[in-house]
């Protein structure tokens, strides 16, 4: 079971924003469901407006019972005050909003298997800021949190996309941008993809995490379908091993097609083994020995082998990982 909690607020007193209300909706209509349409987050919105008491209660609610991920995203205000707040539209001078160690201390007493706060306001990495405390993690096991900018750094909207630069670079990651070969999604590989899309000059994201194992925020199509993955193991059984290739492999050397064919001609069984092959190179798994193309490996009766992506989804796959 996965739920979410997403917030967009737009509406503050003398400081709107323009945004963070597309960035909620966004955010909400990607991980209700998986690429190919399957349900995915169970998600509860509040877009605009919302007070500190309802914020809190809802961020509360969240994390209460034993889902397998609980998920809170934010975009709206924040500040660096007395150890940052989440504002909510309803903010004074004398209070903000609601605590991010509020937030923190509800994840971190969560029975929920998975807690990952994403925040897309200045100061984001406010939250669980201090590393140790008393000897203690601040995070509890479970948690992550990805945040938009660093403690002392304002996050940005664009008018030109109409959503925040950081919430954009989510939305890009969770269509497919941060998944792997296999269609996951992580909070790892999303943090990686907006790491890597923001320069050195401009605001930069943090991640931070006390967990053992990620479970996918979003699956999408597959760019190589597990049960061809698995093979991988099979034609390759050893890491170092390279697969003998010949004319037969590649389907145009037939007889019946009008151009200079090579015994030994296409044969059925080994053209769809080779199919399975170029796909794996397509997706930098394997790669030709002695020649540039797997159309001439095949020609020219040369071998492919494991490149270092190829070898690490070749142990997943000898250990039936997926």
């Amino acid at each position: 079971m996965k739920k979410a909690l997403i917030v967009g607020l737009n509406d503050y007193p003398n400081s709107k924003l323009e945004w963070c209300d597309n960035d909620a909706i966004a955010m909400k209509e990607l991980i209700e469901s998986n690429g190919d349409g399957s349900p995915n987050f169970d998600v509860v919105s509040i877009i605009d407006s919302c007070t500190k008491n309802n914020l809190k209660a809802a961020i509360g609610k969240l994390f209460v019972d034993d889902a397998d991920i609980a998920l809170l995203y934010f975009s709206g205000h924040g500040t660096n005050i007395d150890g940052g707040y989440l504002c909510t539209t309803d903010f004074s001078e004398s209070d903000y909003g609601v605590r991010m160690t509020d937030v923190l201390e509800m994840a971190n007493k969560s029975h929920c298997k998975n807690k990952i706060i994403i925040l897309d306001c200045c100061f984001a990495a406010k939250m669980g800021e201090t590393i140790l405390l008393n000897n203690n993690s601040v995070l509890g096991e479970g948690v992550t949190i990805i945040a938009a900018s660093q403690s002392w750094q304002t996050s940005a909207e664009n008018g030109a996309i109409q959503h925040g630069v950081f919430t954009e670079l989510l939305i890009q990651g969770l269509k497919g941008g941060a998944a792997d070969i296999g269609g996951n999604i992580t909070p790892a590989s999303l943090y990686s993809f907006v790491d890597q899309s923001l320069g050195a000059w401009q605001q930069r994201p943090v991640f931070k995490t006390n967990i053992s194992r990620f479970l996918p925020l979003r699956t999408i199509q597959a760019k190589v379908p597990k049960n061809i993955l698995r093979k991988l193991s099979t034609y390759f059984k050893n890491p170092t091993d390279e697969f003998k290739l010949d004319p037969s492999y590649e389907y145009t050397n037939a007889p019946e097609i009008e151009h200079k064919v090579i015994e030994p001609y296409a044969d059925t069984e080994h053209v769809s083994v080779f199919k399975e092959l170029q796909l794996f190179e397509s997706v930098g798994l394997i790669e030709p020995v002695g020649t540039e193309h797997m159309y001439f490996a095949a020609m020219e009766d040369k071998s492919c082998k494991l490149t270092a992506l190829g070898l690490h989804y070749w142990k997943l796959s000898k250990d039936r990982r997926f």
